[in-house]
């Protein structure tokens, strides 16, 4: 049996502006409000809703992309001086990044707290 992750609801102060920070930041679009949610379809398996119904709590997003996609966000980031990133949580936001499992990596905070992990390799277990 093929098991596929669809959809992860993630919990922010304004939905709006949480789900515009990750769209901006991996290049994608908010799509049309879903009931309670602002959808940004990742890829054509998952999509994350953004929910401020609830208060939210930090969490961790790992995703693992290609060289180009993690070219345009590193540049993305480097432009954008009020955003907090870094190499790990170590290192907290020391605006570089890692090298990990062969790959680069970097880790993003979001307004909400939440923690977005961006990487080209999976490291070894």
């Amino acid at each position: 049996m093929t098991i596929t992750m669809n959809h992860l609801i993630v919990p922010a102060a304004d939905r709006h502006a949480a789900a515009t920070f990750f769209a901006d930041l991996l290049g994608l679009r908010v799509g049309v409000p879903a009931g309670p949610f602002a959808p940004v379809r990742v890829n054509d398996d998952l999509t994350l809703d953004f929910d401020d119904r609830h208060l939210a709590q930090p969490g961790h997003y790992a995703f693992l992309v290609d060289d180009a996609t993690f070219d345009a966000v590193l540049d993305r980031l480097r432009r954008g001086t009020s955003i907090d990133y870094g190499s790990g949580p170590m290192n907290g936001w020391d605006r570089e990044i890692n090298h990990l499992g062969g790959g680069r990596g970097v880790y993003v905070r979001d307004p909400n707290g939440h923690s977005y992990e961006l990487f080209t390799a999976v490291p070894p277990l």
